[in-house]
């Protein structure tokens, strides 16, 4: 299924030498970006990468013009005391690269600040691409203007996404999510209950109020107040990876306020042997909820937004969905529950659900398994560029 056809094959500089331009905003980003050069250097080719690159990808030989933080900003108010220094930022960018122009040019993430950059770029000649779709199907969709200004090519995570930028006719290779290869299917129960020292019981359900405290501040009492319901209903322990000390403070305040009786474990960190030793993971809706389809383990979804940020949401979005199960599957594949929605009863019942439909429930976790696989991705980001390059 090859989706990078209209992309046009590029006459490379005639030294043996890959010359790479590469901006990154976040740490996430950075993960992606280490893997694609010491992909483009897997098979002896020699590469200069130069722009800006987190820890991981000066490791593995970015030479960053600018430090990456100085793009990692957030919400609605940062980024604007932030813009004259993220102007100044770009327009340096552009005239290096303009004065040293690389073989290409890659964005990875970051889009309101990668896009206009690529942009500027293209239109002097240089072959631009970008890796991990800005979420237009999802809002703003006015940017696909923008995009396909801006790139020779998209890579994508999800395939949801080419077909997407199909119908917007520009170019896009499926590359695949980096979980896929990181998460194992189906983890022993047993060993990450082990490692953990959680007592032999019924169930362990793993709940995940959210990394962002605007996120655990809505969602934790919730949560509390649901397990104690089901922990009458039968023996359940509870286990809760937290993100930081502040979140811990505050989930264990929750506890000694609501949660007296509960059979409950706090971890720092270590989502991922939380939700391998669960029965069950009931979490705020994110990446986690993608981690947990692909370990094979039933999740619900709750969400709860401040009352403006859902009416612009819900003004804004074109998504029929927000987990990314149910965007992958394009059906309410697993419960989410969302505002009003998102209450103690609800939250309950749709645990219960996948402990009473046992047929319902090996149906979902083979549908599971069916949407990893096509997380594998068609071809890696590196063997996309090279293609759409002519090498």
């Amino acid at each position: 299924m090859n989706r990078g056809l209209r992309a046009p094959v590029v006459t490379l500089s005639s030294d043996s030498v890959l010359r790479v331009g590469v901006v990154v905003g976040e740490a996430s980003g950075d993960v992606l970006g280490a893997a694609l050069i010491r992909e483009l250097q897997a098979d002896g080719r020699e590469i200069v990468v130069t722009g800006i690159g987190g820890p991981l990808m000066d490791a593995a030989g970015c030479q960053s013009l600018f430090p990456a933080e100085r793009l990692a900003v957030m919400g609605f108010v940062e980024p604007l005391g932030r813009l004259p220094e993220l102007f100044r930022i770009r327009a340096r960018l552009v005239d290096h690269f303009l004065k040293n122009p690389p073989d290409f040019f890659i964005g990875i993430d970051a889009p309101d600040f990668t896009l206009r950059l690529e942009r500027k770029l293209k239109r002097a000649g240089i072959p631009t691409f970008h890796y991990v779709s800005p979420s237009v199907w999802a809002w703003r969709r006015g940017r696909l203007k923008l995009i396909s200004e801006a790139v020779n090519g998209m890579l994508t995570l999800f395939p949801f996404e080419s077909e997407f930028y199909q119908q917007a006719e520009i170019p896009s290779r499926i590359v695949g999510h980096p979980s896929y290869h990181r998460i194992q299917w189906n983890p022993p129960k047993a060993d990450a209950r082990e490692a953990l020292g959680l007592p032999a019981v019924d169930k362990v359900i793993a709940l995940l109020p959210g990394s962002r405290a605007s996120e655990y501040q809505r969602l934790t009492t919730l949560f509390i107040d649901a397990a104690k319901l089901i922990s009458q209903q039968q023996s359940t322990h509870f286990v809760v990876p937290l993100i930081n000390a502040k979140a811990r403070r505050y989930v264990e305040q929750v506890l000694r306020d609501r949660g007296q009786g509960l059979s409950v474990t706090l971890l720092d960190g270590d989502s991922y042997r939380a939700m391998q030793a669960a029965d069950l993971v009931l979490m705020a809706s994110g990446t986690a909820s993608l981690e947990a389809m692909m370990m094979g383990r039933p999740l619900v979804v709750a969400y709860r937004l401040g009352a403006i940020t859902y009416y612009l949401v819900k003004l804004l979005s074109y998504a029929k969905w927000i987990a990314l199960p149910n965007l992958l599957a394009d059906r309410q594949l697993v419960p989410e529950l969302i505002q009003s929605e998102a209450s103690t009863n609800n939250v309950v019942a749709a645990v219960n659900g996948w402990f009473e439909d046992e047929v319902g429930t090996e149906q979902k976790i083979a549908e599971f398994y069916r949407l990893r696989e096509q997380l594998r991705g068609e071809c890696s980001p590196a063997s996309a560029i090279l293609q759409w390059l002519g090498r």
